[in-house]
């Protein structure tokens, strides 16, 4: 059977290992997940919603999110057919690339960050061009310098993952006059609602000029990652082509029903983001007092520098009952990522490390 020849050195994503995966395979009946940036307790008021919605299991959703299209609207002010919804705002990414890579064509992405951009536009025959990043952060000049005729996507995912680093508004605004309108600038915000205030107003930045797509999601700050629904910004004729590659069913109506609970549940988004940024306090403390290199973060997680590789250490919190992401497959194999959890959850990963630093 013939595959398609650029499948053969394109790697797969590998995410975070699951809790249940880790329970199996060591034999453990307490595991905490601190790998995969999710948030540490999930939005009971969504349970009535989904409930209600059981009956209706054996329909199809609505294929154009018609509720969830009007609240996402009124609350961002935009126009419903400048939205599009994905089955998390990984897809947006996928369809963007379907629709405007042609074979030989370039796509730039920081590196390291959120592996998908890469992977993605290479399925589609795009060739990568990376801009390594700068003290964990974007560097717009080096970005502006690599575009060429060639340029169709230019990836930013503000805040950062694997780094948490983020750009703030000037920053985008100066890097925005320096890019042609035929390069489409994609935003990837799906730690939006942790970022600080002097955050990028990127819907107005949309307005301005036309050439930007961004995407949010419910998985991370609204506690919606089973649920796996996002999505995308952008103008009523750019969503147009992504609506017209887009599986015709990709939300499923409970991902639907639970979307439209949050985005009018502002006070668990305002405690979720209250909890996190108090714990990320504790994490700072914690490894300052061991003289532990980390980024500040603009995010739900840490990226923490431990100047050797972190195979040991990581192997180590694993048969101890702790998931976190060890980096190797972005290059950073000295630096570990560590998701904010509960109290609990962040102090024994705390008192864990210490012991591993003691050993």
């Amino acid at each position: 059977m013939m595959f398609r020849k650029r499948l053969e050195n394109i790697n797969s994503y590998k995410p975070g290992k699951p809790v249940e995966e880790v329970k199996r395979a060591l034999g453990l009946t307490q595991v905490y997940k601190l790998a995969s940036n999710e948030i540490p307790f999930a939005p009971a008021y969504i349970n009535r919603a989904i409930q209600k919605e059981l009956k209706n299991i054996n329909r199809y959703p609505e294929s154009g999110c018609f509720y969830l299209r009007k609240a996402v609207a009124a609350k961002l002010k935009v126009r419903e057919d400048q939205i599009v919804f994905g089955n998390g705002s990984d897809e947006i990414i996928t369809l963007a690339l379907r629709v405007l890579i042609e074979e030989g064509d370039e796509v730039i992405v920081g590196y390291p960050t959120f592996l998908i951009y890469e992977i993605q536009a290479k399925i589609e025959g795009a060739e990568v061009v990376r801009a390594p990043l700068r003290n964990f952060r974007y560097c717009l000049d080096d970005i502006a310098a690599k575009i060429t005729a060639r340029t169709k996507i230019i990836f930013i995912a503000n805040p950062d993952n694997p780094t948490g680093t983020y750009l703030n508004n000037k920053e985008i605004e100066n890097f925005l006059s320096r890019i042609p309108a035929s390069v489409l600038v994609f935003f990837d915000e799906a730690y939006f609602e942790f970022a600080p205030p002097d955050f990028p107003k990127t819907i107005r930045f949309l307005k301005e000029r036309g050439n930007i797509i961004f995407t949010r999601t419910f998985s991370k700050a609204f506690g919606l990652a089973g649920a796996r629904i996002g999505y995308g910004v952008t103008t009523p004729s750019i969503a147009s082509f992504l609506n017209k590659v887009r599986e015709p069913f990709n939300v499923n109506r409970f991902a639907q029903v639970a979307a439209v609970a949050a985005v009018n549940n502002g006070k668990f988004l305002n405690k979720v983001v209250t909890y996190i940024k108090r714990e990320k306090q504790y994490l700072y403390k914690e490894l300052k007092a061991h003289d532990i290199s980390f980024i500040k973060s603009a995010t739900n997680f840490v990226l923490i520098d431990f100047r050797k590789d972190t195979a040991s250490l990581y192997n180590y919190l694993l048969k101890n009952g702790i998931i976190v992401r060890e980096l190797a497959g972005w290059g950073l194999p000295n630096l570990c990522r560590v998701t904010v959890g509960l109290h609990k959850e962040n102090k024994k990963f705390i008192d864990c490390f210490k012991r591993y630093l003691n050993k």
